[in-house]
């Protein structure tokens, strides 16, 4: 696509406790290198006091304000589906939404989570033994890891939740979609994990205001690789200990620049440089840390 010089593009984030994303500024950077004016504001529903139940609200004023599309994330994946008026395969098939594209009026859901997981893991993680792997949240992030994972190739997949009935129903429609049985439910981390290859980590916890750990440090063995999500912090309470342990890891890092990719040509019709967005992407981690 042709890029109209100072061509201006609204862009926002809705989610709770995103202050601190880097997401803007991987966005307004890369935009400046095509030419264009572009705008990203944070909805942080945790400074507004708002919920989930804003969305029809702050869904149309980005229509009526002219923007040209928002990234979703916790906690509102999902329950922004039934205010779209399509959505694309990728996000349907996921059952969750981390994209709203706003076109001549219309609200269209996309899900570039599992392919921006894929590239970081892939990317860090090239040999990764896929024969058995963990999966830790089958929300939003989750369900869209989960169908990227069958497609890279895991045999087989176990799946955990807090909510059982979302972990079952994951699976099902995992099952239904690729080939073969290789999707299945577990309540017992520790069963889950005894004869795995690798943990998948798609919960908020560990980041900066849920910290801690996802599951009991002993679990953690040498041999499995461990995939985190959550990239700010980049290095987590996870990787730290996975680090230590002599774990083979994937930060959350490469998802959010795979992530921001996507999102990015879909806003604004420019395929963007991937290696650049890492770059940026990492020099802004740096510098947050020193």
């Amino acid at each position: 696509m042709t890029t109209t010089p100072n061509r201006k593009v609204l862009l926002g984030l809705i989610g709770a406790g995103i202050q601190r994303s880097l997401t803007p500024a991987m966005q307004e950077q890369e935009a400046a290198h095509h030419g264009l004016r572009l705008h990203y504001q944070l909805i942080d529903l945790d400074l507004s006091g708002g919920s989930a139940e804003d969305l029809p609200l702050l869904l149309r004023a980005a229509r009526m304000m002219g923007y040209a599309g928002l990234n979703i994330t916790y906690p509102c994946k999902q329950a922004v589906i039934a205010h779209l008026d399509e959505l694309s395969d990728e996000a349907r098939a996921m059952g969750a939404v981390n994209t709203v594209v706003i076109r001549d009026g219309r609200l269209i859901g996309h899900n570039t989570d599992g392919s921006g997981w894929a590239r970081g893991f892939t990317r860090a993680l090239p040999d990764a033994d896929l024969r058995c792997a963990v999966l830790l949240g089958a929300g939003g992030a989750g369900a869209a890891i989960a169908h990227a994972a069958l497609r890279l190739g895991v045999q087989t997949l176990r799946i955990l939740d807090v909510d059982p009935a979302r972990a079952q129903a994951l699976a099902a429609e995992l099952n239904q979609i690729h080939d073969g049985e290789r999707a299945s439910v577990w309540t017992d981390v520790a069963a889950a994990l005894d004869g795995a290859t690798g943990l998948i980590h798609a919960t908020p916890t560990g980041m900066d205001k849920l910290p801690g750990l996802p599951l009991p440090a002993e679990l953690v063995r040498p041999d499995l690789w461990v995939s985190e999500v959550v990239y700010f912090p980049l290095e987590t309470a996870l990787l730290k200990l996975a680090r230590e342990r002599g774990c083979r890891i994937s930060d959350g890092g490469g998802m959010a620049v795979g992530q921001a990719v996507g999102a990015f040509e879909l806003f604004t019709g420019v395929t963007p440089d991937a290696g650049r967005i890492e770059q940026h992407f990492r020099t802004l981690v740096s510098q947050r840390q020193n």
